[in-house]
């Protein structure tokens, strides 16, 4: 029997419950963490369920998880936390997506969350209840060198691999890490947990932001404190006035559909100028870049030269472009030129490097270049 506690963070899908069920089939002693963000959808049978002996709730607001947790907690017989994070999750994650919006950017929520919240807070909750680790269901892997520097490495499954979504975590954070799902496939998870006799609360996978459940982030945003329509020009490259929109949250570098103006070509949108309020199109060409820059970069590995070959991922679906990065450590910032111009770099999402399966760093993009 190992003797050192570890925590898992629980959703009620069967990726971290199968995480769990490892992790104590290793003969670790296992306490779960399930934190609520406000932004839950609700259902029926939320409230119906008495709690159960093995579930903790650090406020009201977790009684709407009663059902996912009871389902949980039953099946692997471990104790749960279920801890309201509804103020942390609206400053660190919320509130910075929609003034990323307001300032003619397109944010990636995850790359924030992941930091702040599910190795931040989640890890100094771990530690409050005796944990030294805390293990989630991400399709990572990680490991230690002789120095004990820690490496992040992409996931075995190349269609679930999230190595993007931790560019921004710690190294210090990592290491407090455990990915036991990180050499595995995903349907061999779900052969595995089915096995075991284990199922998932979850019904099925969601595509989206969690904190908007029907993809419509345009109406999110209206409904934001002090978020409202500006209307503004929509302009050519060369300055050339084609037609109006009805606010800069509603477009995003590469976008095509709901430009609405008619042309001698189809207009995609090249920038968004939040100073001015104006949209920029020009044609689907124009839309390549051959640099960008970077800020904020977050090292794992940090660079030994400067400037260096690596690959770089503009966006979590792109694939990788080779790429010369040129660093300036004195600001955390980067100029990244790619071997080939790269479509639609969009300010706002997240660069990140790799040097094969390991990923070194990434940060924010801030400029692309023409």
């Amino acid at each position: 029997m190992n003797s050192h506690t570890l925590a898992v963070a629980v959703s009620g899908g069967i990726d971290s419950l199968y995480a769990a069920w490892l992790l104590k089939e290793k003969g670790h002693p296992i306490v779960g963490i399930h934190f609520i963000t406000g932004y839950e959808k609700k259902g029926a049978a939320a409230h119906e369920d008495e709690p159960s002996p093995l579930l903790t709730l650090h406020s009201e607001t977790g009684k709407s998880a009663i059902a996912v947790m009871n389902h949980v907690a039953e099946q692997l017989n471990i104790p749960i936390h279920i801890i309201d994070i509804r103020d942390v999750f609206e400053a660190e994650v919320v509130a910075p997506f929609a003034a990323a919006y307001r300032s003619g950017e397109t944010p990636n929520p995850c790359l924030l969350c992941n930091p702040a919240i599910k190795f931040g807070l989640l890890l100094k909750v771990a530690a409050s209840l005796g944990a030294e680790k805390l293990a989630t269901g991400h399709y990572v892997k990680t490991r230690q060198d002789e120095t004990g520097g820690i490496h992040l490495l992409k996931g075995e499954d190349p269609l679930k691999d999230q190595s993007y979504f931790l560019s921004q975590v710690p190294a210090q954070d990592l290491k407090k890490a455990i990915f036991p799902l990180g050499g595995m496939i995903k349907e061999e998870i779900k052969k595995n947990a089915q096995a075991a006799g284990l199922s998932s609360f979850a019904k099925s996978e969601s595509q989206d932001i969690c904190f908007i459940h029907d993809g419509d982030y345009k109406s999110f945003l209206l409904n934001r404190p002090g978020f409202s329509m500006k209307p503004g020009p929509i302009v050519t490259d060369d300055g050339t006035e084609v037609g109006r929109h009805l606010g800069l949250h509603g477009f995003t570098v590469g976008q095509r559909r709901g430009i609405n103006c008619p042309g001698p070509y189809p207009y995609y949108v090249l920038t968004l100028d939040p100073a001015t309020n104006t949209l920029v199109v020009g044609k689907k060409e124009d839309l390549l870049s051959t640099r960008c820059t970077v800020h904020q970069i977050n090292w794992i590995q940090p660079p030994q030269t400067s400037p260096f070959e690596a690959i770089c991922k503009i966006r979590y679906s792109h694939k990788g472009c080779p790429c010369r990065i040129e660093v300036d450590a004195s600001t955390q910032r980067a100029t990244v030129t790619f071997d080939t111009p790269q479509s639609a770099v969009t300010p706002g999402q997240g660069a990140v490097f790799y040097a094969g399966d390991e990923l070194l760093g990434g940060g924010w993009i801030t400029r692309q270049h023409r």
